[in-house]
This record gives C-alpha cells, sequence and structure tokens, in this order.
C-alpha cells in the first residue's frame, strides 16, 4: 500500500458513501483509477467492509457495557468464537493478554437484557468469571454496526 491507498482508505472510513470523484479529487486521480484502487484493496483484504454506523439510543440500545471474561477451563474456545460472531448485543469481541480472555462491548436495551446475555454466557459454560462495566458515557464513540435483528 502507498501513500494514495492509505488517503483512500481515510477519506472512506470518513464516509464510505463519497463518490469515485470527490476520492479521486482528493487523491488527484480519475473515478476509474479510485475504483479499480478499491477494488485491489478490498479483494487483498485491506479493506473488509463497508458499513453504517447508528446509534444505539436510537435503535432502542440505549445501555452500553463492557464484559471481561474469563472462559472456563473446560471450555470450547472456537464454540465462543462462533458464538460471539452471532450475538447481534455484541458489537466488539477482542482477545486479551492479562487474567482475562476476551473483552466484549455490547449494547442492550436494558439492565435486564446484560443479565440475560450473562446467563446465556453461563448456561453455555463458557464462563469461569466475568466482571461488567456500564459505560456512564462515551465522549469519544466511533459508533455502531449493527449486526443481524436485534
Amino acid at each position: 500500500m502507498d501513500r494514495i491507498d492509505h488517503k483512500i482508505i481515510t477519506l472512506l472510513a470518513e464516509d464510505c458513501r463519497r463518490s469515485l470523484a470527490d476520492i479521486g479529487a482528493g487523491v488527484n486521480l480519475s473515478p476509474s483509477a479510485v475504483n479499480e484502487r478499491i477494488r485491489r484493496l478490498t479483494a487483498s483484504g485491506a479493506i473488509r467492509r463497508f458499513t453504517v454506523e447508528a446509534d444505539p439510543e436510537a435503535l432502542g440500545l440505549p445501555v452500553t457495557a463492557f464484559i471481561w471474561v474469563a472462559l472456563a477451563p473446560d471450555s470450547d474456545e472456537a464454540a465462543f468464537r462462533s458464538f460471539a460472531q452471532t450475538r447481534p448485543e455484541i458489537s466488539e469481541c477482542h482477545h486479551v493478554t492479562g487474567p482475562w480472555s476476551y473483552l466484549l462491548k455490547i449494547h442492550s436495551p436494558s439492565l435486564a437484557g446484560i443479565e440475560a446475555f450473562l446467563s446465556t454466557l453461563k448456561e453455555r459454560r463458557f464462563l469461569a468469571r466475568s466482571e461488567t462495566m456500564i459505560a456512564l458515557s462515551s465522549p469519544v464513540d466511533p459508533g455502531f454496526s449493527p449486526r443481524g435483528d436485534l
């Protein structure tokens, strides 16, 4: 990737609906040249997807929580990862170092929704232990990319 590819990615990250002509004006390339670079960046995996950032409150999900998860010694980590990829309330899942296995960021309609989510983790026998922190506000937040039906 060269400096132009980086600039194209930056422009798309700011607004993925930006026109090829507008991007081209920003990097001094024709729209067709920009389109070819975007196609190449997507094929290489440098651009993984184009998405919409939505306001969780507008979607009826005003509660944001971070959950530290220590997997149970006998749990299936691959099954946990598959579970995390399919749960619409999980917006982020990070495998981390230290005493925890994963850090999850979830959006929920209520505190009861968080409790229900934790119950599901327990029922599936993923948890050795967990710690949940509720976000009071998010002064810097890139938004929320909904996955599936919420």
